[in-house]
């Protein structure tokens, strides 16, 4: 469709449907339309009117699973209503606007990788289309506007939203929407990894590339076990408010590495590459051993990883049988299990700076009897998961916003659609 005309529709109402099917609170109707008008406009300034497609790739949002996907356990994670929009039109090579900013040196015919590029933007456009190029997949070239309000740090994966775009695009102009979301997932994780320079998992992909809130099961790592649990939180009346508390990443990454390294070691312990295929029978029987071999964190992770994965699986049951009580009682004991055993709410090399364990006090006193909190993602900065009654969002936002800040707490819904083509 033309590009103007979509704008007309938009200005019409006639887009206000597909808009809340994707977006899915009508209180973000204006927001949206305002925003899709000014970025096609933007295409429009850039490239011509002409016929475009869009896409929308979500932020994610890790429901539970603290810190099991690197030793193949299982996850709840979902796709979440801030998006990437793209506005994009076949061409015969690429041409990407991100943020307003001109990804520079892209060339279809060069698709290789280069050590200079690592950590930029067109390394990821690069790998992600080269990878599908591997796997046998038509590529080809295009023009994009895209926009994000997948808020940058906050521990929603602006990064693997972008990697997505990128698979989705090429999915739908060049190979008619044949690439799966895992392959897709695999393609970005693949960017990221060897072109981008950061060794991260595939949770996050999986989540910016499927429907509704997924539980994963990484234990067979080349054909992960992917379900949908649950397409939306509305019909137990419950929103997902995710805090931002502002604090830095910066130096936090022997913090990071630190997690999965002590994992391995009980798991190399008995043998075993990873901690799904060691008993938790097995690590309870040996901690007087271990402890005098490694330490007593090691123990204690290993044991939050087992315990985790499992309470995983109950919770996407509980979630199978419309069961939110116990759903949302294991989000706790999810939350606690992080607290004390993952131990990634603060660091200990500056114990008085310590925003994420503020935020889940307040909020557990805020929210007794509206919902409950949890750690979300990486931890030791970053950002607090809450699940509330939407009777009490607006007060939970605002007392919060008091605390850590004008936008630092987003109202959030799943969302429905994964990365996908809209028209």
């Amino acid at each position: 469709m033309l590009a103007s005309n979509i704008i007309e529709e938009i200005r019409n109402g006639k887009m206000n449907r597909l808009l809340l099917e994707t977006y899915t609170d009508e209180s973000l109707l204006d927001y949206q339309r305002d925003r899709y008008i000014r970025i096609i406009s933007k295409f429009i300034n850039t490239y011509g009117d002409q016929d475009v497609c869009l896409f929308s790739i979500p932020g994610r949002c890790e429901v539970s699973g603290n810190h099991t996907d690197h030793q193949h356990g299982c996850v709840l994670a979902c796709g979440v209503n801030t998006d990437i929009l793209a506005v994009v039109c076949k061409d015969s090579d690429l041409s990407i606007v991100s943020n307003n900013k001109v990804i520079e040196g892209l060339k279809i015919t060069d698709l290789s990788f280069h050590e200079k590029e690592k950590h930029t933007s067109l390394s990821l456009v690069k790998g992600v289309i080269n990878r599908l190029k591997q796997i046998g997949y038509e590529i080809g070239g295009f023009k994009a506007v895209m926009e994000s309000d997948v808020p940058v740090g906050s521990g929603m994966s602006s990064s693997a939203a972008f990697e997505n775009a990128i698979g989705t695009i090429i999915n739908h102009l060049y190979n008619e929407g044949k690439i799966t979301p895992m392959e897709i997932a695999k393609g970005s994780q693949y960017a990221e990894n060897v072109y981008f320079g950061k060794p991260c998992g595939l949770m996050d992909q999986c989540a910016c590339c499927y429907e509704g809130l997924i539980f994963i099961d990484f234990h067979n790592f080349d054909d992960p076990e992917v379900r949908e649990v649950a397409r939306s939180f509305v019909p137990y009346n419950y929103s997902l408010c995710l805090v931002n508390t502002r604090g830095s990443h910066a130096n936090l990454g022997d913090e990071y590495k630190s997690i999965p390294d002590e994992m391995r070691l009980i798991a190399n312990y008995f043998d075993q590459d990873f901690l799904v295929d060691v008993s938790k029978e097995d690590i309870i029987e040996r901690i007087p051993d271990l402890r005098k071999r490694y330490g007593d964190r090691p123990v204690l992770r290993a044991l939050h990883m087992k315990n985790e994965s499992e309470r995983v699986r109950k919770q996407a049951d509980a979630l199978q049988r419309n069961d939110i009580n116990t759903f949302l009682k294991l989000v706790t004991e999810s939350g606690n299990s992080s607290f004390k055993y993952l131990q990634n709410v603060y660091t200990n090399t500056d114990v008085q700076n310590q925003p994420l364990s503020i935020a889940l006090m307040i909020s557990e006193e805020l929210l007794e009897g509206h919902g409950v909190c949890r750690i979300h993602g990486g931890g030791f900065a970053g950002t607090i998961l809450a699940f509330v009654k939407n009777d009490f969002v607006d007060e939970y936002h605002d007392k919060i916003e008091k605390i850590f800040g004008e936008g630092s707490c987003l109202k959030l819904q799943i969302s429905p659609k994964g990365a996908c083509r809209l028209i």
